[in-house]
């Protein structure tokens, strides 16, 4: 069901031109419903319109296009999967892998930031009070205020449960202490959802999850990290000193915060994956063209048997990455007991394999993949970081290990 706010826009959504989708073995539309390829064609069009041609002037000035957010929030691109009580597009998982996917077409390093922005609505919409969803979701969902998912410490990365900022309570407030780190959109955003501990309880359940508004008494932002790729949105380093939130502000209970940290990032983990897929359909779109046209010892390359040998290895890397990317949005929209295990292996096989995917394209590109005018190292720079983010791919081999580990095998059940 297509939400009122979407389905308005829907009816007027242009017919787009260019190749014509469905006439090769990669076609991203295969196996949606009418109304998701109209989803898609919507997001199709943002990308290629408002996105791909700013991609290269975005990541060169390190700017966040805050306009190109609002543009995507009038679309219903703020809040995908909230409900629409509060402003949401009230779509599933699958649709927003769908339109994250497209959207990675046109910059992946933005798409990859609305992923995360959305993971905070969500984690609001799921567990906030009827107060700070009405208060928060409307302007999140318009991209008006901007959310930031705060786990990552100095000291703790993949070790997360053993994060140490905390949050002792007086009165009515908490007065927190700590520093979180790497934090996408940081100093733009508005809304901080940010993992705490109640002083003296260690382990993961002593974790609870506090939303922080900008400009907080006690909140300060370190200078903004200069990185290899994801040059559209700044990452910084968050300090707390006796930073005082209202306890309103909690976001779910007591010790939920590390449940609630994992069940934002299931989501994150099928975005980020979604968004490797879109950088690859969209580098090996450039591929293609590029292999017809260049020539070389008198022949176009896409006459060398090595050139199709790889490019059919891409397309399979590619292929095999949606169908398991899509597959763990199906889980997770079902709520199903193999969604952790099923989206962690979607994140490790998509964003392993659609990096090989860039790389070789960029390698059918020669000296020109290289230069900072063509797209593809743009894709390669911003595609490696999804490698990490989200819980890095070691991890991501560790849960699904551990799921494997900790089952009946089905021969002997």
């Amino acid at each position: 069901m297509i939400s009122r706010k979407l389905s308005s826009l829907l009816r007027h959504a242009p017919k787009l031109p260019g190749r014509a989708l469905g006439s090769y073995c990669i076609d991203p539309t295969v196996g949606l419903s009418p109304e998701q390829k109209d989803i898609q064609a919507v997001a199709r069009e943002f990308a290629l319109k408002e996105m791909y041609p700013n991609m290269q002037a975005w990541d060169e000035k390190e700017e966040m296009p805050l306009e190109c957010l609002r543009k995507a929030g009038e679309l219903g691109f703020g809040a995908v999967y909230c409900k629409e009580d509060h402003g949401g597009t009230g779509l599933g998982r699958l649709d927003a892998s769908i339109i994250f996917e497209t959207l990675a077409t046109g910059c992946t390093s933005t798409a990859a930031y609305m992923s995360i922005h959305n993971m905070c609505a969500w984690m609001i919409d799921t567990y906030g009070s009827e107060d700070i969803k009405a208060k928060m979701i409307p302007k999140m969902a318009t991209f008006e205020t901007l959310g930031s998912y705060c786990l990552t410490e100095p000291d703790a990365g993949s070790d997360a449960a053993n994060l140490r900022t905390t949050a002792k309570k007086q009165g009515d407030y908490y007065v927190i202490n700590g520093s979180k780190a790497f934090i996408s959109g940081s100093g733009h955003s508005g809304n901080y959802l940010v993992m705490v501990r109640h002083e003296g309880q260690p382990g993961p359940k002593g974790i609870f999850c506090i939303l922080i508004e900008d400009g907080a008494e006690g909140f300060t932002l370190g200078k903004k990290e200069k990185k290899l790729g994801w040059n559209t949105h700044p990452a910084r380093i968050l300090s707390f000193e006796d930073c005082k939130v209202p306890i309103k502000n909690q976001i779910g209970g007591d010790n939920e915060g590390f449940a609630i940290a994992m069940a934002g990032i299931n989501g994150g983990r099928l975005n980020v994956a979604s968004c490797s897929l879109g950088a690859a359909q969209m580098s090996m779109d450039l591929a293609i063209d590029h292999l017809k046209v260049r020539k070389q010892f008198g022949k176009a390359l896409s006459e060398f048997q090595w050139n199709q040998f790889k490019l059919a290895e891409s397309a399979a890397k590619l292929h095999a990455s949606r169908l398991m990317v899509r597959d763990a949005a199906r889980h997770l929209d079902a709520n199903s007991q193999h969604k952790v295990a099923l989206c962690a292996m979607a994140k490790l096989h998509a964003t392993d394999n659609c990096f090989e995917v860039v790389n070789q394209c960029l390698q059918f590109f020669g000296g020109y993949g290289f230069l900072k005018d063509y797209p593809l190292q743009q894709f390669l720079r911003d595609i490696r970081a999804h490698q990490i983010i989200e819980g890095t791919n070691e991890i991501m081999r560790m849960l699904v290990a551990r799921d494997l580990l900790s089952k009946q095998t089905w021969l002997i059940q």
